[in-house]
């Protein structure tokens, strides 16, 4: 069993960055495909980032170029440095975890969600 605990959301002004981070535990964090997801009020929860356990990475579109997904296997943790944030990215951020060894890009293909971390983007 992996146990994921997110943390780095907060209030940010429109523009802003942050850096949330995903500590897991369990000695096998290494072998894990990781994911960053996101839902806000009303909507689906999407994809924003993957990253395999070969640190391939994968980004949603609407993030490509303002977000970095990157992992520390040593540290069992996977981050997601978020830049130039806009109001509407605001929402519940989950990190998602699945021993494989490519990169997914559905919620049903992660099997370990952690409990969310809220980032507000405000005008």
């Amino acid at each position: 069993q992996v146990q994921l605990v997110e943390s780095g959301g907060g209030l940010v002004q429109a523009g802003g960055s942050l850096r949330l981070s995903c500590a897991a535990s369990g000695r096998t964090f290494g072998s894990y495909a990781m994911g960053w997801f996101r839902q806000a009020p009303g909507k689906e929860r999407e994809l924003v980032a993957a990253v395999s356990r070969n640190h391939n990475t994968y980004y949603a579109v609407s993030v490509k170029g303002r977000f970095t997904i990157s992992r520390d296997n040593a540290k069992n943790t996977v981050y997601l440095v978020m830049i130039n944030l806009e109001p509407e990215e605001t929402a519940v951020y989950y990190c998602a975890g699945t021993n494989g060894n490519g990169l997914y890009y559905h919620e049903n293909n992660y099997d370990y969600w952690g409990q969310g971390t809220q980032v507000t983007v405000s005008l």
